[in-house]
């Protein structure tokens, strides 16, 4: 079933907006997605869209086809045969099948990723899912599976690249968001590459003699001239935690931030979320690697009422969140709440009423 031309024609049967699918934090509690027309919350239960967990495989595909597609990255990504013309993500996934020799017949267990790093000989891209913790290696059918697709909602929300999926746009804002997509495509998008320490861009270690000396934080090379034809060992560290990287082991590259830097595949993380960067899709800025909601919330504003980028210059803040103006309403009856009195509990804005019926 995870055949993707086969999957195409279903990809409009899914309910309205994922109506009537049910919570996974309410755990029954909830009577199924009931889409709020701005919200990205159930209006059953205030739950967010990602709790309720409302995309296909097909569509986090398109997805991620979408973002790569006009980037430098569009080589991961696939015209869909009979499809409209969009661009979709070649996942990569990774079969593994391991002989069971305990019976008298030995038979087959067969293992399937949802994601593997793509360009990779199978022994080495099990090495990479190893050095991952257990609960995070997307296994199909495990948590792990499903911690990778909650990251991908969180982490590359569509309505952070499509102005068509944004509630928020005022007139003129379109053309705004549209460059805004542009310029993060072209500056700081990225897609990380595993590889045998020294091995990243295939081999374009940038090791020039001078290099050596830049990195006060690096532990100095060992005085004995003895071991100076082998730097390998102990000279390559880890961005993250600045231990050293086994030379035996895969590491991650970011072509943004130059061969020079690699990371153990567990700490190839956001620098301010400190998630694994789901399918290592990352946003270079600052000298860091950021995930794309923290990086887009890092240039603008981000509305604490639809969860959209705001894009107009006149908008509402209290205690550093902000909102779009027709957003700054009361969660509960939605009452716009400019010069009201007003309480806010866990970024959610109530009028003085709602507030004490909740009490």
């Amino acid at each position: 079933p995870t055949r993707c031309p086969a999957l195409f024609q279903m990809s409009g049967s899914q309910p309205q907006g994922g109506r009537g699918v049910p919570c996974l934090r309410c755990r029954g509690l909830c009577t199924g997605f009931e889409p709020h027309s701005w919200r990205k919350i159930c209006k059953s239960c205030k739950c967010s869209q990602e709790e309720h967990s409302l995309s296909s495989e097909l569509e986090d595909d398109r997805k991620i086809g979408r973002l790569l597609s006009d980037s430098k990255y569009s080589t991961l990504t696939a015209r869909l045969k009979g499809g409209d013309g969009v661009r979709i993500y070649k996942r990569n996934r990774m079969i593994v099948t391991n002989p069971n020799i305990s019976g008298k017949d030995p038979t087959f267990d067969t293992i399937t990723y949802e994601w593997a790093p793509p360009g990779l000989a199978q022994k080495l891209a099990m090495q990479y899912m190893e050095l991952i913790p257990k609960e995070l290696q997307p296994v199909a059918g495990t948590d792990g599976a499903f911690h990778r697709r909650r990251r991908l909602t969180r982490q590359l929300p569509l309505y952070d690249q499509d102005p068509a999926q944004c509630r928020g746009l005022a007139e003129g804002e379109q053309k705004l968001m549209e460059e805004f997509v542009k310029k993060y495509k072209a500056e700081a998008l990225g897609v990380g590459e595993v590889a045998l320490p020294g091995q990243g861009g295939g081999g374009q270690q940038e090791e020039k003699p001078q290099d050596k000396s830049i990195d006060p934080g690096r532990a100095p090379e060992s005085p004995n001239g003895a071991l100076e034809s082998a730097p390998a060992a102990g000279h390559y560290r880890c961005e993250t935690c600045k231990q050293p990287v086994p030379g035996d082991c895969p590491v991650v590259y970011a072509d943004r931030a130059g061969y020079s830097r690699q990371w153990h595949p567990a700490c190839f993380v956001c620098c301010r979320c400190a998630e694994p960067l789901v399918d290592l899709i990352y946003f270079w800025k600052s000298g860091a690697a950021w995930c794309g909601r923290h990086y887009c919330e890092s240039l603008r504003p981000r509305c604490a009422g639809c969860d959209e980028i705001i894009f107009s210059e006149d908008y509402q803040q209290v205690e550093g969140l902000a909102w779009h103006k027709k957003h700054f309403a009361c969660l509960e009856c939605e009452t716009l709440l400019t010069g009201k009195p007003f309480a806010l509990a866990n970024a959610s804005l109530l009028c003085t009423t709602c507030s004490q019926s909740r009490v």
